[in-house]
């Protein structure tokens, strides 16, 4: 076990390394310094759509988790005023018109902020894969790389739970688990905010994410 952790530790002093001498900005080279211990950043965005090679970001909203606290006074809420615009059928979704997102922030300082908000907190977050990947479509220009911190995806948490809970021919039937953000947060007693804004998702997600934590270590 010992020479085991020593590898995994090597690797990644060596993969830290690799990623440092990529670095595309020495500026934002503070994003790979070991993190604060207990904190980690939930985030959420809304975009003008689902395609991730053609669709915008419009909104960002990020909170600062801190053991089994949320840092509401810590958060980060941003309109970003896409370049195309926003997209009629996106409007009824996320509920931001064109005129809300006029005086936006242009995308690449906004997610400057971002990133001087996160510093190197891992990230939390509902189906997080999607918005990084729309995040670091920006950010490639600027670190030669996406963002380096570790993922967290809370129905991954949440899947795991539940999995543990279902009787041994269930899990070997591989039994559906409803991963529902709405069902998520009723079936773990946590109140439902708004969906579809972002620093009311990210919110959302860091409340799970506290929860199942809890759970887990119960």
């Amino acid at each position: 076990m010992t020479d085991r952790l020593s590898s995994s530790r090597w690797w990644g002093a060596l993969k830290r390394e690799w990623l440092l001498y990529h670095l595309g900005d020495p500026a934002f080279r503070f994003m790979f310094d070991p993190p604060p211990a207990n904190e980690w950043v939930s985030l959420d965005c809304e975009t003008t759509g689902l395609n991730v090679r053609t669709d915008e970001i419009i909104s960002i909203g990020a909170v600062r988790i801190v053991g089994n606290r949320i840092m509401t006074s810590e958060r980060l809420e941003l309109l970003v005023r896409p370049e195309r615009g926003v997209t009629a059928g996106s409007v009824p979704i996320h509920r931001l018109r064109e005129r809300d997102v006029a005086q936006g922030l242009p995308i690449l300082e906004a997610v400057k902020r971002l990133m001087h908000f996160i510093g190197s907190r891992p990230l939390v977050g509902y189906y997080l894969e999607f918005d990084v990947a729309m995040l670091n479509r920006a950010i490639w220009p600027v670190l030669g790389q996406g963002l380096p911190q570790r993922k967290i995806e809370v129905s991954t948490l949440y899947y795991d739970y539940k999995f543990k809970q279902l009787p041994a021919y269930q899990q070997q039937a591989n039994a559906n688990i409803d991963l529902r953000f709405a069902t998520l947060m009723n079936d773990l007693g946590l109140p439902l905010r708004d969906a579809h804004d972002a620093l009311n998702d990210a919110v959302m997600a860091a409340l799970a994410f506290i929860k199942l934590r809890h759970l887990r270590a119960a």
